[in-house]
């Protein structure tokens, strides 16, 4: 595939003599057209810091970043030009209407008038937007304002396509119809770098996975090779009683072999081996009946699975999954 976004040994820090903080130290990545690339971390990672370098609102202390094929730390401007963006904040539309502000988009980026009015109630469309797509974009919901930013950088899509957690505020009905959109980017040929915290829904729709951490790359693979080291593994979720802590009679004995991976905010999650997967079955359905714990879900090993593995404690459950 043709690599439309190449960066090599990429550098950024901030702060001087002892307050050095090493936001990104030395990432190497490349986004294909046709790919999506989920670039995953938990807040302070070095995503955004990454994501400006690329679009020029940074520049780099060393590394690479070229973009289909324009340096695109020597000419910025250029790379801008090559790249639509959906920001994590929505962009201002005061005054105009998500029809409007999409079509007006896509007429700066140099679409032909018709074919931006086309591909705009395509998207509108497929989005759910109809309701609202004529109401003044101060009388929308947070969600339709996200969609309408999502559809304003997919109106004439750029080679590279940036979304930084285009799924924030929408709700889960439209969610599906937005990941939908995304892929169908990428498969018009468009690469997308995607940025979020949803690893369960994004693992829908990216073609590889680069999960950062203090500024350097842990894993970049597919989603199966990923998770193919947890093959024989499950993932056992349970909601605790909020006394579950605090009333001794109620605290949870495990089961023998099961490793606590995770806990917090009323939710445990262990790793469970598959050959147990009946016994651990077995007890939590004993707990359930027993009124100690509220819900359990026995699922095979996920993205998310290996995510937090990776990252360790430092990433909560609010942060990779909405």
């Amino acid at each position: 595939m043709d690599d439309v976004l190449r960066i090599r040994d990429l550098h950024k820090k901030f702060g001087r003599r002892r307050r050095v903080v090493h936001a990104n130290a030395g990432i190497d990545l490349t986004v294909a057209a046709g790919q999506v690339l989920g670039l995953l971390g938990h807040n302070g990672a070095g995503k955004s810091t990454l994501v400006n370098q690329v679009v020029g609102l940074l520049r780099p202390d060393a590394g690479q970043i070229v973009l289909d094929g324009v340096d695109a730390v020597a000419h910025p401007e250029q790379a801008r030009r090559l790249t639509s963006v959906q920001a994590q904040a929505n962009v201002p539309i005061t005054g105009l209407t998500p029809r409007t502000a999409i079509e007006l988009v896509g007429r700066i980026r140099g679409g032909d008038t018709a074919q931006v009015r086309t591909r705009t109630s395509h998207l509108i469309d497929a989005l759910e937007l109809g309701e609202w797509a004529n109401t003044q974009s101060e009388k929308v919901s947070g969600g339709v304002a996200r969609l309408t930013a999502f559809a304003m950088a997919a109106v004439v899509p750029g080679r590279l396509v940036v979304l930084d957690e285009p799924t924030n505020d929408v709700d889960p009905v439209r969610r599906r119809l937005l990941w939908r959109e995304i892929r169908a980017l990428a498969d018009d040929g468009a690469a997308v770098l995607l940025v979020t915290h949803n690893v369960r829904e994004a693992e829908r729709v990216v073609d590889r996975l680069v999960v950062l951490d203090n500024g350097t790359v842990l894993a970049d693979d597919t989603p199966a090779a990923l998770t193919q080291s947890r093959s024989g593994t499950l993932t056992l979720e349970v909601d605790m009683l909020p006394s579950v802590d605090t009333v001794p009679m109620l605290r949870l004995a495990w089961p023998e072999g099961l490793v606590v991976t995770d806990r917090g905010q009323g939710r445990a999650t262990a790793a469970v081996p598959a050959d147990q997967a009946a016994a651990v079955v077995a007890w939590a359905s004993e707990t359930l009946a027993a009124g100690r714990i509220e819900r359990y879900a026995l699922t095979p090993a996920s993205l998310e699975d290996v995510y937090i593995e990776l990252v360790g404690s430092q990433t909560t459950n609010e942060e990779i999954a909405a």
